[in-house]
């Protein structure tokens, strides 16, 4: 497998390697001592698959908040998405900075997005599944947002009308919210 640190170091590209002949190919996408290997030894417990039929589905930016905080190994099994993750960690020196990757069922791709992070992607094609698996299981008192179009963060987003859920349509900017991830919690 092929790690790559992004700009912002705790956030993880992975390439899968893939063994293909004329019936297919096989793939170990996740296996707990290679992904230890490189620092990253989450306990997942659950699995998630996400489907947009549409391109232009933006879904995020989300987060939980501590104590329920999720780290997320995102990979995507058809069809593609620009895949951001925004530091709101308080005190990080990347607070506020996003990094960005496209992910999609052509370059096998996965991106590891720790806990402290907010998350979100805008698919790039038409019927397009994204699976992600997290270390954490979805609390509904903890779930939290930011403007997917904060200026603030700078995001550029693939040219087209976003298709939004009334959720992230009217979530707030990061300045506005409470750190979620204050200094010293992470």
């Amino acid at each position: 497998m092929k790690v790559e640190r992004l700009a912002i170091p705790d956030v993880l590209l992975i390439e899968p390697v893939r063994h293909g002949d004329a019936r297919g190919f096989f793939s170990e996408v996740w296996s707990r001592r290679a992904f230890a290997a490189h620092g990253i030894d989450p306990d997942f417990v659950q699995d998630n698959h996400a489907y947009s039929a549409e391109p232009f589905v933006l879904r995020g930016l989300h987060f939980q908040r501590p104590p329920s905080a999720q780290g997320k190994l995102v990979r995507v099994a058809r069809g593609a998405i620009l895949d951001v993750a925004v530091d709101i960690r308080q005190g990080s020196p990347t607070y506020g900075q996003h990094v960005a990757a496209e992910l999609s069922a052509a370059n096998w791709r996965q991106m590891w997005v720790p806990r402290g992070f907010a998350h979100g992607y805008c698919t790039l094609e038409p019927d397009t599944e994204v699976l992600y698996k997290t270390d954490a299981p979805y609390d509904r008192a903890a779930d939290g947002g930011i403007a997917w179009d904060d200026p603030a963060l700078g995001i550029a987003w693939p040219a087209g009308t976003p298709v939004l859920s009334d959720k992230d349509r009217t979530a707030p900017r990061l300045a506005e919210i409470a750190p979620p991830f204050p200094a010293g919690s992470w």
